[in-house]
């Protein structure tokens, strides 16, 4: 954009009036084309798949180290599972996964297909940027293969090639240091074909539990120190594709699938637990629905237990729950929730993280999803309602401007409150955008950007109890505004709010309606920072703790720190397209988001230099003209994604979505659907806005 004085009939913030006036065309051109549709076929029903759906089976589980003996927590932390910004380079299911020692690398063997074959391949996958190589081949291809590491090296015992069950142990030599090509030669036999085992390792011997023999599901539970495999017990309910997990010197086996023939449609709820010491094997409780092809690890002192697939009139359905189980009561309790229903993923546990690898949905279907789970007390406690929110325990206010509304929902995405509502005051032609809570959770401060207008609004009342400017008429005259944006109570009572079309930021006494303050000349757009001070369209005005303002200006894409009297304190010019809404959350720290698609989300210093940046340019972590951002106390990033329809949390240190609220570029008006969402806020318990301490 021009550093120069503005047109003065330019259009409202060009670049975001033509993305609200491009999807109101778009939603009226598809209208129209399904009216037209309609009148020359009818109404049909189109599925269309873009892959080939994979017969139901499993990835063997992967070695879970275990945990020391130690008493049962009282409670058991929820969990934080998100889906990586990247995936594997094609969709796939079944894999063989183990942990490449020393590294944060993951060892990917065989595994199925989205057409349905096994594949022969070994690859490594690098955790921190997502990148695969191939690093090997086995002699034919595999998938539902149980996997260990002995004596520095992968056995691969079993798995299916096509239709034939292997009873083959495969021995994959591991280099130290950079992995080179690897070899797999032949270490061993098992006395029959088996597939779909579950494996763990445990005191130093590995354990392969239940499995296939291709007609029927098996009940061995099969022992090893090296390539040879002995039975030491028999489970009580015969399963393939369980999942398991050690704690506390026992082994837990969760459902599995009592089919035995490969195909699925037969999971089992069973919780059945194998003493190594003494060989007995127990029953010990359900789950809370059958379930087959799940991912267990133990991750702390706790056994988690993620997806599946479940069993409904016959019709197989991958499931996206999060459990953590409690050994004193047997009992499953809810944890979180999986970004992607997946079921028969490969899995394997890095630096205290369940990584889980592909995986298949509903009908079989296989994705390309990497997602991980980890333990978080931040995100709840396990059992209890909203356990797996990012916000737990907080609120979470959301504008979805083109619904013409404000949106409460608590930590568990149930609607709170509406504004407006039958239960409000009318308040005809509303368009939320950037709203506030104030007064410790009483107010609510809201600009309506393209209907210039600043209101504060009673909660949970709905009352309006003040407005500036003139609804649907723009103008830079006393009680006019033009374009107004991020409107703030301040602590000393006045509203500081960004005029953006009129180039300055002003400082409103509710009590009189009039400017106090004013930062920027009416009319005269650039940046400017010496007498006069002129600001290049400001859209950010956020309030920090000191009492200083923070200011974003679109024009030139700069970041201005000033005092409530207009005093400038230093600016910034960064990097990126259109800069929205900036944030102090550090000293000399800073996070501001890019209103561009891809867009972006930058961390900076007062001198310029980006020190984090996410913008992932394709998947469901690409972000389309997000304009706020926050940082929430946890360390998470939650956003807007404006152009994407939805709200959305990111963890910075893995780039991993977290959380959502809204379908990814769909715009609705139904519960669970967005349109153009445009602004949040976070309400903590006792009316604390955690995320802007600086207001009143």
């Amino acid at each position: 954009m021009s550093h120069s004085t503005l047109p003065p009939r330019r259009t409202l913030l060009s670049e975001r009036r033509r993305l609200r006036h491009r999807r109101r065309r778009q939603r009226m051109l598809a209208l129209l084309a399904a009216l037209v549709c309609c009148i020359l076929v009818g109404i049909t029903v189109v599925h269309l798949r873009s892959r080939t759906p994979v017969r139901a089976s499993h990835a063997a589980a992967a070695t879970i180290t275990p945990s020391p003996k130690a008493a049962a927590p009282l409670t058991y932390p929820a969990v934080e599972a998100g889906q990586l910004p990247w995936s594997l380079r094609y969709p796939g299911s079944r894999f063989t996964v183990l942990p490449e020692a020393g590294s944060s690398s993951l060892l990917l063997v065989g595994g199925r297909t989205a057409a349905g074959q096994a594949s022969s391949g070994i690859f490594t996958l690098n955790t921190a940027t997502g990148a695969l190589s191939q690093a090997g081949s086995l002699p034919h291809g595999l998938a539902d293969a149980a996997g260990s590491i002995s004596n520095g090296a992968a056995l691969i015992a079993g798995g299916s090639s096509g239709t034939a069950v292997q009873s083959t142990v495969l021995s994959i030599p591991l280099p130290s240091g950079s992995v080179g090509t690897l070899h797999a030669a032949v270490a061993g036999s098992l006395q029959g074909g088996l597939a779909g085992a579950a494996s763990v390792s445990y005191d130093g011997a590995t354990y392969l539990i239940g499995g296939s023999s291709g007609s029927a599901a098996v009940s061995t539970i099969l022992r090893s120190t090296g390539s040879t495999f002995t039975a030491v017990a028999h489970l009580r309910v015969p399963v393939e594709y369980a999942a398991a997990a050690v704690l506390g010197g026992k082994i837990y086996i969760f459902g599995g699938d009592t089919a035995g023939t490969g195909s699925g449609g037969s999971p089992t709820a069973a919780i059945q637990e194998f003493d190594p010491s003494t060989h007995a094997v127990q029953r010990v409780g359900s789950l809370p629905e059958p379930l087959a092809g799940a991912a267990a690890a133990t991750l702390g002192t706790t056994v988690y237990l993620a997806g599946g697939e479940t069993a409904h009139t016959g019709n197989a359905s991958a499931v996206t729950g999060v459990l953590a189980f409690n050994p004193a009561t047997r009992a499953m309790l809810t944890a979180g929730t999986l970004m992607v229903p997946v079921a028969h993923a490969g899995y394997a546990v890095v630096n205290g993280r369940l990584w889980i690898i592909g995986g298949e949905t509903a009908q079989g279907t296989a994705v390309s999803a990497v997602q991980v789970v980890s333990p978080n007390a931040t995100f709840g406690v396990a059992g209890k309602p909203g356990a797996g929110s990012p916000y737990y325990g907080s609120q979470l206010l959301i504008a979805d401007q083109d619904n013409g509304r404000l949106l409460l929902l608590n930590d568990a995405n149930e609607l709170q409150w509406t504004f407006p509502s039958a239960s409000t005051p009318p308040f005809p032609g509303f368009s939320a955008d950037d709203s506030f809570f104030a007064q410790h959770g009483s107010l609510i401060v809201t600009n309506q950007e393209f209907n210039n207008v600043v209101s504060t609004i009673s909660y949970p009342s709905g009352k309006v109890m003040w407005s500036y400017g003139h609804y649907g008429v723009a103008g830079s005259a006393p009680g006019y505004l033009n374009t107004p944006d991020d409107a703030y109570l301040l602590k000393n009572g006045n509203i500081v709010t960004a005029d953006i079309q009129n180039c300055r930021v002003l400082f409103l006494n509710p009590a009189t309606s009039k400017i106090v303050n004013q930062i920027g000349v009416t009319r005269y757009c650039r940046h400017h920072m010496t007498p006069p001070i002129s600001l290049g369209a400001p859209n950010g005005d956020t309030p920090l703790p000191n009492g200083n303002i923070l200011i974003s200006e679109i024009d030139g894409s700069y970041v201005d720190e000033f005092t409530q009297t207009g005093q400038f304190l230093w600016s910034v010019h960064l990097p990126i397209a259109y800069p929205s809404d900036p944030q102090q959350i550090g000293p000399n720290r800073y996070l501001i988001a890019d209103y561009t698609s891809p867009g972006a989300i930058i961390e900076f210093n007062k001198q310029g230099q980006i020190l984090y940046r996410y913008q992932p340019t394709s998947g469901q972590g690409m972000l389309n003209h997000p304009s706020l951002v926050e940082l929430l106390p946890n360390g998470i990033f939650m956003m807007n994604d404006d152009g994407n329809d939805r709200m959305v949390a990111i963890d910075p240190a893995t780039g991993a979505r977290v959380w959502q609220f809204g379908k990814t570029g769909v715009q609705g008006s139904s519960f669970g659907y967005l349109d153009d969402p445009d602004g949040f806020d976070i309400l903590a318990p006792g009316g604390v806005t955690p995320t802007h301490p600086g207001t009143g």
